[in-house]
């Protein structure tokens, strides 16, 4: 089993509360796609995967494991290509702007990216929201200097759960996939981590996924806090 040199964080649900910091602005983009029709916009994000039942989102929903792109192809099927790329940086701005600025991060989260920074892990982010998203929120979080990268659905060719961004991080910091372990909330990030031959897939409860989703992973942990223990109890 090769040592773990770098880690992979998914960023929604796994280093930042899902719950907490989307609803909002899920709520404002399904607004604006049902030109303020209160009723019709929670038809949209219960069929992108809001649960207003439970007050969740659903595991490996379009809101929880999508893109953008996916929910405008979601919303606007009538849409022309030329209005759907609009759309998409349209919603792009909105949840990288929105997304910073309301970003909750999860218990402990700060602190075991600290640890793992510290103990000279090489951390990077791979996320289905947009590079700039993924960038704003790791200022907005104090913790950007602690990684080395992050690829969002537009840094790559393929997105999540295709392994672009696991060869694009071994590019990167010379650490082959089996040196890399990949942390998320969702199957899709497990799915990449196998794809891309990662040594570790890890699954975290923090966020949508549930025990029975994230079966395929190596091991299930309750968050990012518990990591840096887990990862020191394997030399």
């Amino acid at each position: 089993m090769a040592k773990i040199k770098g880690i992979l964080f998914d960023k929604d649900g796994t280093l930042v509360d899902f719950q907490a910091t989307w609803f909002a602005i899920g709520t404002r983009m399904a607004h604006k796609a049902a030109d303020q029709d209160r009723t019709r916009a929670n038809l949209l994000m219960e069929e992108a995967g809001y649960d207003f039942a439970h007050n969740r989102f659903r595991a490996d929903s379009v809101f929880a494991a999508g893109t953008n792109a996916d929910i405008v192809a979601l919303w606007y099927p009538q849409a022309t290509d030329v209005e759907r790329r609009e759309l998409v940086t349209l919603f792009d701005t909105i949840s990288a702007t929105e997304g910073a600025l309301q970003a909750v991060p999860l218990l402990g989260a700060r602190e075991a990216v600290a640890t793992l920074h510290a103990s000279g892990l090489k951390l990077g982010v791979a996320t289905n929201d947009s590079t700039g998203g993924a960038e704003k929120t790791l200022l907005a979080l104090g913790i950007a200097q602690m990684f080395v990268a992050a690829y969002g659905y537009d840094a790559v060719a393929n997105p999540k759960p295709a392994p672009d961004a696991i060869y694009a991080f071994c590019d990167l910091t010379g650490l082959k996939p089996a040196e890399l372990a990949m942390v998320g909330d969702n199957r899709h990030d497990l799915d990449m981590a196998r794809a891309g031959g990662a040594g570790l897939a890890i699954g975290v409860l923090s966020g949508t996924g549930t025990a029975e989703t994230l079966a395929s992973a190596d091991v299930i942990l309750g968050s990012v806090a518990e990591l840096p223990e887990f990862l020191a109890g394997r030399k």
